[in-house]
């Protein structure tokens, strides 16, 4: 991708979740994606004690090809509605997935798939940053995006990846055992490295928003703020969740002045958006059923939405009382059948990542 002499708005330029939205980068499914496989990390992140055996007996495997069709037809719908809106849409290309990892200090059995790129980029202003991410198993996932990466670079944008972890032992908090809800929170990552996955961290501006996780430490934290320098200004979103992992299910700045927040998890909001000001939504409780399989995130997933302008809004088809919710608040939203990738993955945002946006840098406090 050469640079466009008659594009008005950069390659890679993202400020926020709202501006009007023209590119983005959607995730695969194809039959080598692969069930995450047990390691030390998982204990942290698995909501349902019952699903631990599934992951040990299958880890490394392809998901059952029914469940991967029901995902792959939720993706392509999700894809479509991009596409007739007018944005344009890309994909990695595929990926050894089934190849063990190691390093000198683990090894894996494999890695597991290119899924969820909105865990691996963060994309902020003109920027790629690759994650350095928590999960052994997803270490060298973010190479699934490399062509992509290089296509964006060779086109005007910036391009650089965080101190990719060691995640050795001394990574984790040994013998980690998740908090009951009743419980002070406590996360599995030790400070001896920076560590975050992209989706811990939302844009909202000159600010940007980070919770700590399963996957994120305050070494992540300080990382991020001294490489973005003083155009920006980092928060830490103090929450409280049994096996935290990621902000957009939790804590989402869908608009100028309206912020979405879990109210499971959110401890406190920050102070910047009350005095500013904004109206503060608490998501209504989910409809997806108890029973329906959920192996990577809760039910809470529908806060994770993708916006194409300030109004229009994706949203899973499922959630009728958030949709509900959502035009009340004076959103749009656009329903999509979601809940068979929700199973198997996340959201519409953990399966895409924004690159293009029209827009510019402000700020909204």
């Amino acid at each position: 991708m050469e640079p466009d002499a008659d594009r008005q708005t950069p390659v890679v330029n993202a400020f926020n979740e709202w501006d009007p939205l023209e590119e983005i980068v959607v995730g695969r499914v194809d039959e080598t994606t692969l069930v995450p496989p047990w390691d030390v990390i998982m204990p942290a992140v698995v909501h349902d004690k019952t699903q631990w055996d599934f992951f040990k007996q299958h880890g490394g495997t392809p998901w059952p090809a029914d469940m991967l069709k029901k995902a792959e037809r939720d993706l392509d719908a999700f894809i479509d509605v991009l596409q007739q809106a007018g944005v344009t849409v890309r994909q990695p290309e595929p990926y050894p997935y089934e190849r063990p990892l190691a390093s000198p200090d683990w090894e894996v059995a494999s890695s597991c798939y290119a899924l969820m790129p909105r865990d691996v980029l963060f994309v902020i202003g003109d920027q790629i940053i690759e994650a350095p991410m928590g999960w052994r198993s997803r270490s060298t996932e973010r190479l699934a995006y490399r062509e992509l990466c290089k296509d964006y670079f060779r086109g005007g944008a910036r391009w650089v990846a965080a101190p990719p972890p060691r995640l050795s032992d001394e990574s984790y908090v040994r013998g980690f055992v998740a908090p009951e809800e009743d419980e002070p929170q406590r996360f599995i990552p030790t400070e001896y490295e920076p560590m975050f996955d992209a989706a811990d961290a939302i844009k909202c501006g000159r600010d940007v928003f980070i919770a700590r996780s399963s996957c994120c430490n305050r070494f992540g934290i300080e990382w991020l703020q001294r490489h973005l320098g003083d155009e920006y200004t980092v928060h830490e979103v103090q929450i409280h969740d049994t096996h935290p992992m990621h902000i957009d299910a939790t804590f989402y700045p869908m608009a100028p002045g309206k912020l979405l927040i879990n109210p499971e998890r959110v401890v406190e909001v920050p102070e910047v958006f009350e005095k500013s000001g904004w109206d503060i939504l608490v998501c209504p409780e989910p409809e997806m059923p108890e029973i329906h399989p959920m192996y990577n995130c809760s039910r809470w997933i529908m806060m994770n939405m993708v916006m194409l302008d300030e109004t229009l809004v994706i949203v899973s088809a499922g959630e009728k009382r958030f949709v509900r919710q959502l035009k009340e608040w004076g959103f749009e939203p656009i329903e999509c059948p979601f809940w068979d990738f929700e199973t198997i993955g996340g959201g519409f945002h953990c399966a895409s990542v924004d690159i293009r946006r029209r827009g510019t840098l402000k700020s909204y406090f």
